[in-house]
Parts: structure tokens; sequence; C-alpha cells
């Protein structure tokens, strides 16, 4: 079982944006309420260079939180060790306050894909995914957190609600929990489902960090609505307030604005974290 004694400094219960390189200046200088930041750890596994330079003097300011995107985690193969291993250099050399990946999978033999993909909510899916974790953490040496996913679809072997599927990794690996509240918001719009039911049914004792972003709308072929999680927009009122609802129940967490396509300037992007300052604070 993993010792989750207090070994780092765990992330500010305040707002945190997903850093881009062209936010850098921005936020040495005029930060507002930005406390932390994540980066996707694929984009800082090389060996030098201005991405590890620039994030060096970042974590001199800010806290930091690195955002898996390439473990797949859910995956039937065995981890990549390569990928584990240059995961491992990364945080043992830039110390976070926060690590966590996505229960989903993105590999089938050796091809890689460039998306996050669904499972189902099984017995031998959990034993996998736990098996996994559990790996992951050990090679660290540091509790994991993991985000629930957006769903398109359900899975007609599923035996298991994800919440509850969330739950029992949380007993079997000790590993936490990131809740992506416009997850929560675009599964249950898509799948016709209530998020203040999830959010209720969902272990937030369990929750270390908490995400919004923007999603796209779309509709499916029978005119139903589809949302696509894009981090591409502002995040919407209905977002905002499953935030306040989420919350409610788990008291201030660290809440990051994730905005990865279509980066706005940073005003726009300070403004969203202002608004996540108020939900904090209200």
């Amino acid at each position: 079982m993993l010792d989750t004694s207090p070994r780092f400094e765990p992330l500010p219960s305040a707002p945190g944006v997903g850093y881009k390189p062209q936010h850098f200046q921005d936020l040495l200088d005029a930060p507002g309420p930005v406390a932390w930041i994540e980066v996707h750890a694929e984009n800082y596994m090389g060996d030098g260079g201005r991405p590890l330079a620039q994030l060096a003097t970042l974590s001199e300011q800010f806290a930091i939180s690195i955002h898996g995107v390439g473990l797949s985690i859910g995956g039937e193969a065995a981890l990549d060790i390569d990928h584990l291993s240059r995961l491992k250099k990364l945080c043992d050399w830039i110390k976070p306050a926060s690590f966590s990946e996505h229960l989903a999978w993105s590999t089938h033999g050796a091809e890689f894909m460039n998306d996050l993909l669904p499972l189902p909510y099984t017995p031998a899916t959990l034993d996998r995914v736990a098996a996994h974790i559990n790996q992951v953490q050990d090679t660290l040496g540091r509790q994991m957190l993991l985000e629930n996913p957006s769903s398109y679809l359900t899975f007609a072997q599923s035996t298991l609600s994800e919440t509850d599927f969330l739950f029992e990794l949380t007993q079997r690996t000790s590993c936490g929990l990131l809740l992506d509240v416009n997850n929560v918001f675009i599964s249950s719009t898509n799948l016709g489902l209530s998020p203040q039911a999830y959010i209720d049914a969902y272990p937030t004792n369990k929750v270390g960090e908490m995400h919004v972003g923007g999603h796209d709308e779309d509709h499916d072929d029978r005119g139903a609505p589809l949302l696509i999680d894009s981090h591409g927009k502002p995040v919407v009122d209905p977002v905002w307030a499953l935030l306040d609802y989420a919350l409610a129940q788990t008291g201030p967490k660290p809440v990051l604005v994730e905005w990865d396509n279509d980066v706005p300037d940073w005003p726009t992007l300070r403004a969203e974290a202002l608004r996540a300052a108020h939900a904090l604070t209200s």
C-alpha cells in the first residue's frame, strides 16, 4: 500500500491555470489570483531547452501541478516503462505539488491515439487500472490523482457506475481524485443524467484538485445536445454553477482553469481565474 504521509507541499486552495509559454512574462509580472500552474508532463520530458528553463523559473513563484496525458492508465497492455521513467525524472527534478492522470486509455500495441478513450466499468477493468495506478505511485514515490473523463457513450458490459468505479480505485490504491467539473457537465448532458446527482455520488472526500474549462456544443443524429470537451472557450455559467455545487461539498480546493486550444490573451485567462477565486470565497 502506498505511503500517503505528507512529503510534498500540497497545492493551495486557490485558482490555477494551465501554463502556456505566451503567458510566461505575464504570469511573473501580474499573476492576479493565480497561485499555481499546471503543465502537461509530456511537454517537459526533454533534456534542457527553453521549456525546462521557464518551468524552473515559474516553480520559484508558483506551486506546480504535473498533468499526464500519455500513460494510458486504462490500456490493456503493460505501462510503457520508458515513458514512466521519463515521468519520474521530471517529477524528481521539479518536485511538483501534485501529479495527475486520466481514467482513460490511448494506446493499442505500438500505436498511440491522440485522444483519451473511455473504458467499460467492470471488475476486470478495475483490477487492471488499480494495478497500473499502484505501479505509477510506487515508481514515482507519490500519490497520483485520477481524473474523471468526458463521456459520449456508455458500455453495455459496465456493471459499476463511474463514481463507484472511482471510489473502488481509491480504496485499492490510496490514490486521490481530480474532479473535472466540466467533464461531469459534459458527460451528464450527453448521457441524459443529472450532474448534481453525479456530484452527490462522487467520493468528494478524496478530491485533491478540481478543473473547469470550456466546451463546444453540437447535436447528435437525433438532434439531442452533444457537448465536446475542447478547452478552447470560456467556462459557461452552468459549469460555474456546478463548481459552486461541488465546492459546497468539498470545501475549498485547488481549482484549475483549463484553456488549451485557441489560447486567449492573458487578461482574458486572468478574468477566468478571478471568477474561480470568487467561487472559492463565496
